[in-house]
């Protein structure tokens, strides 16, 4: 029932607004409503037991296993949101001078030698807000680096047709021309094709390791040769950090920018387009170019870095620092962790995706890359289901849903036909992980002899299947009683 149905004329719910307030208000008069708002006419007590209920229908990480491969939808400790809160944090104005500053500088100073260290880089900067920002001001970084030599031929920049989507659109935003790079049978780039493609066009090339098929790029030393000799640079998609953390280091690989999706490796708030952060990276080339504010120390005191002390900045991106409440829940779960519990995080990520790949492909499911290691994640293909049963993958994701489960990711990356891309991250216990294989299992033996029951699903929640084009394309929130 919708909250407005629930209500009836004249009731209120007052004791939480001050009416007095309202009618002082400074608000000019000519933006003030001439007419009351349409609310709904509800009790304090109806209006929460309607959120709450609602509330208790959604998915949550809090409440459901969601295995978003790519995503790394895992618990956030309540101990990180806790401390982030505490008042000499949450009370903070953003524009207080450094001498009041120390503490949240102090953790801020140390959060970027964790990033540095556990990188491999040579700088970081917290500036960015979000991973898509921090894929934008990487992009920029090595757009800077080259016209700061005088090397305005390289226009183009590389991106391996597994890439996450997003790389594509930054390069773009950043003027480049775009240059696809395919994988070959095995899921490794193509050096063959790199190799054609290099020259002295190319700026840069774009991608992650482990890639978004969940498999490690076991050629990427000979690519940075590649790339490198031909005078670009290489880029690092910070998603799947977590499948390598306390092992190995893109720095070491040969990456000269980084961002780091602090909400995926760092267990922090994720989705709903934002909170989030996505500090970047940097190697010596590219140091100068990083974005400001950094915070500095001289042994004693910590400040802010500007423009005047970084002339060679790419500017900022935000009006202040960052997104304050998200680093510090990054800090505080890094200090948590310590340098052994990184290191546990890609042991975990691996043994839950791994074991996972093997429940799944015993049961009859097919492996888009069988002969392959999961590093994080790992793909199944649904196209012989689809073929012999006439059933989709998102009509397995809708039905997952009845079963209790968010859905894997679907039809990402798309050169994998039905695709299923899955990630229990290391937050999971193995009972869940065990569940979700009977789910899949049972889904299968229903899309055998019942195929009906999952092309209609889902059956059990408040909103059955959506026309989710048409939602996108054609959104209508208003309520017309």
């Amino acid at each position: 029932m919708l909250i407005f149905e629930q209500g009836h004329a004249g009731r209120r719910s007052t004791t939480q607004a001050s009416l007095q307030a309202i009618e002082n208000t400074d608000i000019p008069a000519q933006f003030l409503r001439k007419t009351a708002p349409k609310l709904p006419e509800v009790s304090e007590l109806q209006a929460v037991r309607h959120y709450t209920r609602l509330s208790q229908k959604n998915f949550s990480i809090d409440t459901h296993f969601y295995p978003l491969g790519s995503c790394t939808m895992k618990y956030n400790p309540r101990a990180c949101n806790s401390l982030a809160m505490l008042s000499g944090f949450l009370n903070r104005h953003p524009a207080a001078p450094d001498s009041h500053s120390q503490g949240i500088l102090a953790c801020l100073y140390e959060l970027q030698q964790i990033l540095t260290e556990v990188t491999g880089m040579k700088g970081v900067s917290l500036a960015p807000a979000a991973g898509a920002q921090g894929e934008f001001t990487g992009v920029a970084m090595i757009r800077a680096y080259h016209e700061a030599r005088g090397d305005s031929a390289r226009t183009e920049m590389l991106v391996p047709d597994a890439a996450h989507g997003t790389n594509p659109a930054s390069a773009a935003m950043c003027g480049f021309k775009v240059r696809e790079i395919p994988t070959n049978s095995m899921g490794d780039v193509d050096l063959e094709a790199l190799k054609a493609a290099v020259g002295t066009q190319t700026a840069g090339i774009m991608l992650t390791n482990p890639s978004t098929l969940g498999i490690f790029e076991r050629n990427i030393q000979e690519i940075a040769r590649i790339v490198h000799e031909a005078g670009g640079l290489l880029y690092y998609d910070g998603a799947n950090l977590n499948a390598i953390l306390g092992k190995v280091r893109p720095g070491d690989m040969g990456f000269d920018v980084i961002h780091i999706n602090l909400h995926k490796t760092f267990s922090t708030p994720h989705g709903g387009g934002g909170p989030g952060s996505g500090p970047v990276g940097a190697s010596e080339r590219v140091l100068p170019y990083l974005p400001v504010p950094l915070v500095d120390f001289d042994g004693q005191t910590y400040r802010w870095l500007l423009e005047k002390e970084c002339p060679e900045t790419i500017g900022r991106l935000l009006a202040f620092g960052g997104n304050m409440g998200i680093l510090l829940r990054a800090y505080i779960y890094a200090k948590m962790l310590g340098k052994e519990g990184m290191a546990r995080i890609a042991d975990f990520s691996a043994l839950n995706a791994n074991y996972l790949l093997a429940k799944t492909m015993q049961a009859g499911f097919d492996a888009a890359f069988p002969d392959r290691r999961a590093s994080h994640e790992f793909i199944l293909t649904l196209k012989k289901q689809a073929k012999e049963c006439g059933v989709s993958t998102m009509d397995f994701a809708k039905r997952l849903l009845d079963k209790g489960f968010h859905a894997p990711t679907t039809y990402f990356p798309l050169l994998i036909p039905e695709c299923l891309l899955i990630e229990p991250s290391e937050t999971e216990d193995l009972e869940t992980l065990d569940l979700f294989v009977d789910a899949l299992i049972e889904i299968k033996h229903e899309a055998e002899t019942q195929p009906e029951l999952l092309k209609n699903a889902p059956h059990t929640l408040p909103v059955k299947r959506l026309d989710d084009v048409k939602a996108a394309k054609d959104l209508n929130i208003i309520w017309k009683g």
